[in-house]
């Protein structure tokens, strides 16, 4: 079932990419709403944590959300990803472990914050800025922390920091890639994996040491 549910899920990633680039706007409606939901069937065979699910329930009521064009669903979408990120920060602090690297890792992201909020500020919609920011800090965090579970949870992080730093650009009316619906899909869909993936290796190592002790105990 689990390779079932991760070719549905990649096809749906690829079915919405295609659309995007073809500016078939019926085939990223129908996409996208089901990226969430096959990755999270994928992670419910896997035996995922609830944390893990929850997380993905509300990054897909974000995703739907955003899919309204008006501030209100932006705003309650923006909400929707910012639940998301607390419960993966909470299973970051449950599997994993703090890296050798971390003091390097938290200096990169808080320069990168540091400098790229102040010149977002005057451009966002005077409504969005305290939002933004605040979603930003928790979003920083959140990337931070993911690397706690590896390489691959840590490249979801920053992947996932990348995509909606391409939202807020846009949002700002800043000069923007072509098809950057395209970029930010491509990111935010590889995040989601490897965040995802991170999540379920993390939680799988812990297994294998608890049953390591377990018979380290039993052959005393």
């Amino acid at each position: 079932m689990r390779r079932i549910f991760a070719g549905a899920f990649a096809a749906a990633v690829a079915g919405d990419l295609v659309s995007l680039l073809a500016g078939w706007d019926l085939g990223h409606t129908l996409c996208k709403p089901l990226l969430l939901p096959l990755l999270a069937a994928y992670a419910v065979v896997r035996g995922a944590p609830r944390l893990l699910i929850a997380a993905l329930f509300f990054g897909w009521c974000g995703d739907v959300l955003l899919m309204f064009d008006a501030d209100p669903a932006f705003l309650a979408g923006m909400g929707g990803f910012a639940v998301g990120h607390v419960c993966y920060l909470v299973l970051f602090a449950r599997y994993g472990r703090r890296g050798e690297r971390a003091d390097f890792l938290l200096a990169t992201y808080g320069v990168v914050l540091a400098a790229t909020l102040p010149m977002l500020w005057s451009d966002l919609p005077a409504e969005l800025r305290i939002p933004v920011v605040a979603y930003s800090l928790l979003l920083t965090a959140m990337a931070f922390r993911a690397a706690r579970l590896g390489a691959a949870a840590g490249i979801g992080g920053a992947l996932f920091l990348l995509s909606d730093t391409l939202i807020a650009t846009g949002l700002a009316d800043w000069p923007q890639l072509p098809r950057p619906d395209f970029w930010i899909m491509l990111t935010y869909a590889a995040a989601q994996a490897l965040l995802v993936k991170g999540v379920l290796t993390g939680l799988d190592a812990q297994k294998d040491q608890a049953t390591t002790y377990r018979e380290s105990r039993a052959a005393v």
